[in-house]
């Protein structure tokens, strides 16, 4: 017991009481603050991943497509629809090496693979004049990075014209 003016004041306790109770609000703020930095963080490296792999699948597709500049004519053409269909096992595919379903001889880069079709002779193709006859090749290109795997296609074309050999890219799309 304490004396105030005279008045005898007994303490019950009740400073304690709310100490402790500001106390646990102010560890759920904070419990509550690093839970959402934490979250910030698995975002911020699941994007950063996926930009990863985006650049070594772009970096496969630009190695595809100087492949198929230096050596695309040498090229066996693909004679039946499953190997000129796009290839299945980009989704899921671990190493570089031949698969013997596509036919396509995947290759290794940094972050990923690529492999390159040739599909044969085409005309009437996008951004070329109507009637122009090209060689068509398919490179698909795997990036990986962490957990995050991105697959893109282009379509890239071998035109000649009075004896000018010029390539063009066709079309691409990202598949995954």
């Amino acid at each position: 017991m304490s004396m105030l003016g005279g008045i005898r004041v007994r303490q019950n306790g009740m400073v304690l009481l709310i100490s402790l109770v500001f106390l646990l609000l102010l560890s759920q703020v904070g419990l509550s603050s690093i839970q959402g930095a934490v979250a910030q963080q698995k975002v911020a490296s699941s994007l950063w991943q996926r930009n990863q792999s985006f650049q070594s699948a772009e970096s496969g597709l630009r190695r595809g497509e100087s492949v198929v500049q230096r050596g695309g004519p040498a090229m066996p053409v693909c004679h039946s629809v499953i190997t000129c269909a796009p290839p299945n096992e980009a989704f899921s595919l671990t190493g570089a090496g031949a698969n013997p379903v596509s036919a396509v001889t995947w290759l290794a880069l940094r972050g990923g693979f690529y492999g390159v079709q040739s599909l044969g002779e085409g005309a009437g193709l996008a951004h070329l004049p109507p009637g122009t006859r090209a060689a068509l090749f398919r490179i698909t290109a795997v990036g990986l990075a962490g957990q995050s795997r991105t697959v893109l296609e282009s379509v890239y074309a071998r035109v000649e014209e009075g004896g000018n050999v010029r390539f063009r890219r066709i079309s691409w799309r990202q598949l995954q």
